[in-house]
């Protein structure tokens, strides 16, 4: 029987893919099937890199993420050619309240100087007093927006929503005349428009975020504005049966005739992209009357939640509020009952010329917001830990011993983060919350906590630390790494609620004294670690606090820390630097550890020269090449990778120590500017699980692979 014009498409669609993704498994495949029993032989060449530029950077061979600048180049997108390094690998967390139920709910479009800047750099970079973002527990929706046609979310923004419980959305933009070609090439008919439709869900499928920004930002004729919302619709459906909590939205700026006229308002005149697709985001230049005529506008039915008022943080044109008053639009927007879609935020970086300064705006952009905004908790699995780490930091740290003094910034990094306030507490008292890279416990920064107890309070401050929700076991160990002034004590309480069985429903606070930990029971498994956990074992000052509670099933709804005055009453300024929190499953059973597997090496490049090392001028040899491993990832916070000498040109040297040469946060890691021994030499790439639960792993299960290499004396 014939096949279709369509069927015919469709199956060679099918086979494409199959053949991609066969091409991409046998890839896989062979890079894990390489001898383990031998090393790795290179003969060194030092031929330009054969790696598509498009996903690394020309001089360090490092992974960086790109957007798709044209029809062409979307429409010829493929798996066998997308970059690996840009999947995420950190799922999107549960949360409560689920999205579905949140009725005034607040987007970030991320829309930075032009995009894709430091953040292109997948695996971080070494730049200082560059834009991050950490109130997550604010917003629901992060959309990754550029100029580019296609603006595929740079993985390490992905990686720190999902965290957070934070959906992620790209942007699919036209613009202008060459905008108005490309909608015309691809509404011409439902072939086309179907085909765009196909590639991003694709890409979103692929590289593991929730959805599209569609931004149309130029006339439509007759046939095309005809065909959008059939273009949404399919996108939109294809989305939803495809990528789990997938969202698309829709721009304020076409109307039904194909007129490029913004409304300011979801209308009848653009109803009908409403109508296609999951949301409308409107234009800034909205007035009061503009959201009353929303509200009663009976096409709604219901789906006032979906209506994203946008809000120029910038404030260009007529807008109310913007900059550090863009609470005022916030305001209103709430009056209203619509979400909120707070557009460039990074107005707090980009128009401020001390940079140094960012992080101090930042936090006052959103405590002015703080009223207006709503608190979700991500749904997290024991053990649960955050070390307060931004994802950047002046230095890195472990276990409060600085690791390497250098800037950086890797937002792939960041761990939960807590609230971030400003306040006065009772009896003209005190209480700021803060990150600071002054000090750290593990990452690039702690959590500062300042203020003044006042003569007055005989109660302890009450910190807000994290708001969560977290199924507790009914046997916990929390630990507590902290610092805090001379005359200060301090104590955790847990909140929980919600479950059943309970035994605290009757007192939901719990309060938490931090031990020494030869006070606790030593007879447990997990306990006979406490060397790891617990313990005055830092000559830095920091303390490391242990409580064990018998919760029974609770889920953990807040973290707090409470801060007490130890003396006389009088005004009692304090200052208390958290480093680490964590929450551990005692009596659970523990599992095994396990080793890392099928550690191979490949996509090699040699480079001799001073290399992007500041200050560096010797022309040293230089190893760049990709390692991949297996690993359940669930288990790890993050992998070391080391590297060290084994044999040199001269035998008389012994090998060499471990040497760190980063972290990694996936099973997939590219080693740039390694400088290694000279030819004929042989070296062993090294890869370290650092366990969630805090259990070392044995240096015999660690993953070992060795490379060795000799100079090509043809060249």
């Amino acid at each position: 029987m014939a096949l279709s014009g369509k069927e015919n498409q469709h199956l060679i669609e099918e086979t494409v893919e199959n053949r991609e993704k066969k091409s991409e498994d046998g890839r896989l495949e062979s890079c894990l099937d390489q001898p383990l029993e031998s090393s790795i032989f290179e003969v060194i060449k030092y031929t330009p890199p054969l790696l598509p530029a498009k996903h690394y950077d020309e001089e360090t061979t490092e992974p960086i993420t790109c957007g798709l600048c044209s029809l062409e180049k979307l429409l010829s997108w493929s798996r066998i050619e997308a970059n690996p390094f840009n999947v995420a690998v950190v799922p999107l967390a549960p949360r409560e309240p689920l999205l579905v139920n949140c009725l005034r709910r607040t987007l970030v479009s991320h829309d930075m100087m032009g995009g894709y800047l430091e953040d292109r750099f997948i695996q971080g970079t070494s730049a200082d007093n560059l834009y991050a973002f950490y109130h997550w527990q604010y917003i629901d929706i992060f959309n990754y927006f550029t100029h580019h046609l296609v603006s595929i979310p740079p993985v390490v923004w992905t990686n720190a929503a999902h965290k957070h419980g934070v959906l992620v959305l790209g942007t699919f933009i036209t613009e202008w005349t060459k905008g108005a070609a490309t909608c015309e090439a691809f509404l011409k008919d439902e072939e086309s428009y179907r085909a765009v439709a196909d590639k991003l869900v694709q890409i979103s499928q692929y590289y593991g975020f929730e959805g599209w920004l569609i931004n149309i930002e130029n006339t439509l004729s007759e046939a095309a504005v005809k065909n959008m919302p059939l273009f949404l619709r399919y996108l939109t459906d294809q989305m939803h049966e495809r990528v789990s909590s997938s969202l698309v939205l829709w721009y304020d700026s076409v109307l039904d005739s194909g007129e490029l006229k913004w409304q300011n308002e979801l209308n009848q005149s653009n109803r009908m992209f409403f109508d296609a697709c999951d949301g409308f985001f409107t234009n800034y230049n909205w007035t009061e009357e503009n959201l009353e005529a929303m509200k009663e506008y009976s096409e709604l039915q219901g789906r006032h939640a979906d209506v994203y008022i946008g809000v120029d943080v910038f404030a260009r044109g007529k807008v109310v509020g913007g900059k550090f008053e863009t609470n005022k639009a916030l305001e209103l927007i709430r009056k209203h009952n619509f979400s909120a879609a707070i557009f460039a935020p990074g107005w707090v970086f980009e128009s401020h010329t001390d940079r140094s300064e960012f992080c101090k705006n930042q936090d006052k952009f959103w405590a002015l917001l703080s009223d207006y905004l709503y608190i979700h908790r991500p749904v997290s699995h024991l053990p649960f830990i955050s070390s307060f780490c931004r994802g950047f930091g002046k230095a890195v740290y472990w276990r409060g011993q600085c690791e390497s003094e250098r800037s950086w910034f890797h937002l792939t990094a960041q761990e939960i983060q807590p609230l971030y306030y400003n306040m006065e507490t009772e009896g003209q008292g005190s209480l700021r919350s803060s990150g600071c890279m002054e000090d750290a416990w593990n990452g690039g920064s702690s959590l500062l906590l300042e203020g003044t107890i006042p003569a007055a309070q005989n109660t302890p401050v009450t910190a807000r630390i994290f708001s969560l929700h977290v199924p507790l076991a009914s046997k916990i160990l929390v630990t507590l790494a902290y610092k805090v002034s001379a005359g200060i004590t301090v104590s955790l309480q847990l909140k929980t609620t919600d479950a059943t069985d309970c035994a605290h429903t009757d007192a939901q606070e719990v309060t938490v004294p931090i031990v020494s930990p030869e006070v606790l029971d030593d007879g447990d498994q997990l306990l006979s670690q406490l060397p790891h956990l617990c313990g005055n074992l830092n000559p830095k000052g920091w303390s490391l606090g242990c409580s064990q509670l018998d919760l029974h099933g609770c889920i953990l709804r807040e973290i707090c820390l409470l801060i007490q005055r130890a003396g006389e009453p009088q005004d009692e300024p304090f200052s208390c630097r958290l480093g680490e929190i964590t929450v551990l499953d005692v009596a659970g059973p523990q599992m095994s550890l396990l080793a890392v597997a099928g550690l191979c090496i490949y996509d090699v490049v040699w480079m001799r020269g001073a290399g992007s090392s500041p200050g560096s001028t010797s022309p040293h040899l230089r190893l760049n090449a990709t390692l991949r491993w297996d690993y359940p990832l669930q288990l790890v916070r993050h992998f070391k990778v080391y590297w060290r000498r084994l044999r040199g040109p001269n035998p008389q040297i012994p090998p060499g120590p471990l040497g760190l040469v980063s972290k990694a946060h996936s099973n997939l890691y590219r080693v740039t500017e390694l400088v290694v021994p000279e030819p004929p030499s042989l070296v062993e790439l090294v890869v370290e699980p650092v366990m969630r639960n805090g259990f070392p792993v044995p240096e015999n299960l660690w993953g070992r692979r060795q490379l060795s290499y000799v100079e090509d004396f043809a060249q």
